[in-house]
């Protein structure tokens, strides 16, 4: 696996990435608030509330009524922002920190914001379909974070990427590389491990939406496959 750290691409269009930003703090402040109810109760008690069950979605099932916080149809939206641990948080931020601030200054802030949550949709509905009658509740940005993964492949797939791969190797590598491998883990782990607790094609949804809405989201002045940034 590979983790990104940093990327050399300059902001065009924009001066700050406020979508990203907000939505990095918006999963954080998020995760630290339900910290104090993490206990097995309150850990079920949010993520059947808030996480997307697909048997709940459609209509196979039906949550206990102290158990209902949203609409079945708005989870799967809420799902999106939040987090089962800090690690399963601190990897998705770390990766909308890298790529998400490119993908938004191409996009500008409303259109990014609205990618961002299409992207989570299509995740959502994604993993949905495939999982129909499951019972387990998912959660997480990792939707959305592959859309904005799949953008940034389109958009820079020759910036150099600083990252470590398997979790400790320094490396500095093309983003069409180290990104390509990562699809190609996910679709992989999609097929190898069907039943695992990872929403791998909420992963897959996400690749799909962020690859099709990114040709149709960008500026004008945005081209595919684009500049190699300097430094």
């Amino acid at each position: 696996m590979f983790v990104p750290l940093h990327d050399g691409v300059p902001l065009r269009f924009m001066r700050a990435p406020y979508v990203t930003y907000g939505l990095i703090c918006a999963c954080i402040v998020l995760f630290l608030v339900t910290v104090p109810l993490r206990s097995d109760a309150g850990q079920i008690a949010i993520a059947a509330g808030f996480g997307m069950i697909p048997s709940v979605l459609f209509g196979q099932a039906a949550l206990p009524p102290e158990l209902v916080q949203a609409p079945a149809w708005a989870t799967l939206f809420t799902n999106v922002l939040l987090h089962a641990s800090f690690a399963h948080l601190l990897g998705n931020m770390l990766f909308l920190w890298v790529f998400g601030d490119n993908v938004e200054d191409a996009m500008g802030h409303w259109r990014f914001l609205a990618f961002f949550f299409l992207c989570g949709l299509a995740g959502s509905l994604a993993h949905a379909l495939m999982h129909p009658g499951s019972e387990q509740p998912l959660i997480g940005a990792s939707g959305a974070i592959s859309g904005v993964i799949a953008s940034y492949l389109l958009l820079y797939p020759q910036v150099r990427i600083w990252g470590l791969a398997f979790k400790w190797i320094p490396l500095r590598i093309p983003a069409m590389y180290a990104l390509t491998a990562w699809i190609l883990f996910q679709i992989a782990s999609a097929f190898l491990d069907p039943r695992g607790n990872v929403g791998w094609w909420a992963h897959l949804g996400g690749l799909a939406a962020g690859a099709a809405l990114t040709p149709i989201l960008i500026h004008r002045g945005v081209t595919l496959f684009g500049r190699v940034a300097r430094g």
